[in-house]
């Protein structure tokens, strides 16, 4: 029996959102750094759309010039059909409702925005990158064209933090291949060992223990007086033959393979520390590596035990719909020629009015969205300073209050995504230096009195703990636990764990010190 094909009803509940209500969110998602390249490539897109306030001769109402010739007694007009004359009529009208509304101009200046003047532009470094520093030095050494090309490709696979971590045969691979040189493992061996000769004492390293070697062995071909040679020959001796319990801080061990003693175990630890595990930490890479500059999207100020908050609006200009256009729409809503007779427009006429009104809608819709967007960043941001008030007014970290999206969400009526989309990648500037606003957000934990406490709390005294604990004896995850608990919060020595590790800070093992 073959299957019948039938038509139901049913009802579905569908949240869509609006293209304007799209761009609003993905403006929400965009720092003040970045805003002034966005505004840059919506005004490149639409020309209805120009940086600039707008005149104060412009400010009056757009009305067409013949707006009273248009509310005339209809028998004056009756020299066309009545059909095209209605439609022209109509299409008119049309314009001339458009054309009436309040065009929106962005000026971001207000009560609630800061008043800096300052340069709008991003400082940009200018200085040679790090390669372009280890290749002047190349010049300094006698080499054929062949050498001196391997020596770039040797060079040129550095990575930022100064190591080679590419295999020779991988580097003669990459001549061959891109270059057609044809070379050796040996020779890329032998001109390695030249760079590695190059400042920064260190560069060209496969490994951290050969970095720390080249290191320690340049210091010994370069001693004078101040330097302590014994310790040096004792520290180049260790991270030779004894890397692995060094690096796992099994002293005691060292103490017996090297047959020193304590103090003298430490002197020799301390040569080492004195070195640079990352020898290109200090030079600009280039391209490679992008320098962030953070620009706070908020600034709070305290004033006499009052704070004040505003926004940072030095990289969004005032935007404006383009006179030009608005003239455009003007001159081809006009519904009479030069003599006084009605104008019949053709169908070409109508498109253009459309693609201008369309440019013209663009522009407006990304004004109010911009607008919209500062409104929304203000009073989120409002909302967390009133909700974090004590720390904003201290700098205490202590007085951070448990605190989730949810809480901010109720608060100002927006929706959790919203209030989300501003958290992401926002700054505060305080007198207490640039935070990030992700960072005020935290989960509660209970103490045994029973009072609500943020995790950042317990993670700063958690840090104040490992700060103060004895480095001959750190201590373990169990005894952090212990201490934390006599102090009035309820912790699970696992949680401890996690918070040591969200911090950054090794087990204990690590931080011993001798």
């Amino acid at each position: 029996m073959s299957g019948k094909i039938q038509q139901n009803l049913s009802h579905k509940m569908l949240q869509k959102l609006s293209p304007q209500q799209i761009q609003l969110m993905k403006l929400l998602q965009v720092p003040t750094a970045a805003l002034e390249q966005r505004v840059k490539e919506e005004i490149e897109a639409n020309p209805a759309l120009e940086e600039g306030l707008e005149n104060e001769e412009n400010q009056e109402e757009l009305v067409f010039a013949d707006k009273k010739e248009k509310e005339k007694p209809e028998e004056e007009n009756e020299q066309e059909p009545e059909d095209t004359r209605d439609e022209d009529i109509e299409f008119s009208d049309y314009l001339d409702d458009y054309l009436e509304d309040d065009t929106a101009n962005y000026k971001l200046q207000s009560n609630n925005y800061s008043s800096d003047e300052e340069d709008k532009s991003i400082p940009i470094p200018v200085e040679d990158t790090f390669h372009e520093y280890l290749e002047s030095q190349l010049g300094l050494v006698k080499l054929n064209d062949k050498e001196e090309l391997v020596a770039k490709q040797i060079i040129g696979s550095i990575d930022d933090d100064g190591y080679l971590r590419r295999v020779p045969i991988a580097i003669v691979d990459d001549l061959a291949f891109s270059q057609n040189i044809m070379t050796t493992e040996e020779e890329v061996a032998r001109l390695l060992l030249i760079v590695q000769g190059f400042e920064p004492s260190g560069i060209g390293a496969r490994d951290l223990q050969e970095c720390l070697l080249i290191q320690l062995r340049r210091k010994l071909l370069e001693a004078d007086e101040e330097v302590d040679v014994p310790n040096i020959k004792r520290a180049i001796k260790m991270l030779d033959k004894h890397f692995e319990e060094f690096s796992k801080k099994h002293y005691e061990k060292l103490q017996k393979q090297l047959s020193v003693k304590a103090e003298e175990l430490k002197e020799i630890i301390d040569e080492v520390l004195k070195l640079n595990p990352k020898p290109a930490s200090g030079y600009s890479s280039g391209a490679n590596r992008i320098t962030q500059y953070i620009v706070p999207d908020f600034i709070i100020q305290n004033k006499d035990g009052e704070l004040e908050l505003t926004l940072n609006t030095r990289n969004a200009p005032d935007l404006r719909i383009s006179d030009h256009f608005k003239e455009m729409l003007k001159s081809y809503g006009s519904n009479k020629t030069e003599d006084g007779k009605r104008r019949k427009r053709s169908k070409q006429e109508k498109e253009t009015v459309m693609f201008i009104k369309q440019k013209i809608d663009a522009a407006k819709w990304f004004i109010d969205a911009i607008r919209q967007r500062q409104q929304t960043m203000y009073k989120t941001m409002y909302s967390i300073l009133q909700y974090q008030y004590d720390f904003f007014l201290t700098g205490d970290q202590k007085r951070l209050r448990p605190m989730i999206l949810k809480d901010i969400a109720e608060i100002t009526g927006l929706d959790i995504s919203t209030v989300s989309r501003v958290a992401n990648s926002k700054y505060v500037q305080t007198e207490f230096g640039t935070k990030r606003l992700k960072d005020f957000f935290s989960e509660s934990l209970q103490t045994d009195s029973g009072e609500e406490v943020s995790t950042l709390e317990v993670k700063k005294i958690l840090t104040e703990l490992i700060e103060k604990e004895n480095k001959k004896k750190p201590l373990s995850d169990e005894k952090l636990k212990d201490a934390l608990r006599k102090a009035g919060y309820n912790i699970a020595r696992r949680t401890v764990a996690k918070y040591r590790e969200q911090l950054n800070i090794p087990v204990a093992r690590l931080r011993k010190e001798l």
